[in-house]
């Protein structure tokens, strides 16, 4: 299937993919960044090098993309009177974010098709059936990269606590 044939095929499908995973869309316009993705697979084409299943490179594209997005949020400028009531703190609030970074971090850190899966089910709240359906990997495969992420992960944020 030519890229742009699937384009036309999928768009619907892909937008709807993106905007259940970003809920704020005044932020990000889920067919804006179906065509961003799209956009910069035409950039990087390579013609020596086929893509042998377009629907899961765009598919994990789309998922790379989203992730970039939501590590990107706005931070507040100042403290709104419902965190003044909530008990928030500057330095509470510095704890998180750098928390958050070296979660990130630690994220970012694991092989490929580990990272793949822990985001999918930790961050997008996929299961791992669903998962498995859309992209055809075997649930026990999942399961397996799934657990060896989060042995990983514990390891390298031991530092920091214990995680139960």
């Amino acid at each position: 299937m030519q890229i742009s044939e699937f384009f036309k095929a999928e768009y619907v499908k892909m937008t709807s993919f993106v905007r259940k995973r970003i809920k704020d869309s005044a932020l990000n316009d889920s067919e804006d960044i179906v065509q961003e993705v799209f956009t910069s697979l035409f950039d990087a084409a390579d013609v020596s090098a086929p893509i042998e299943n377009l629907s899961a490179y765009i598919y994990r594209a789309l998922r790379n993309r989203i992730t970039d997005i939501l590590r990107k949020k706005p931070e507040p400028d100042s403290i709104s009177e419902e965190h003044a009531d909530s008990g928030f703190s500057p330095e509470g609030e510095y704890l998180t974010t750098e928390l958050n970074a070296v979660i990130y971090e630690a994220v970012d850190s694991l092989p490929e098709a580990e990272r793949e899966v822990f985001v999918w089910t930790v961050f997008d709240g996929h299961t791992f059936r669903e998962i498995a359906e859309e992209t055809g990997i075997p649930i026990g495969t999942l399961l397996w990269r799934k657990s060896q992420a989060v042995k990983k992960m514990r390891q390298m944020l031991e530092r920091y606590g214990p995680f139960d």
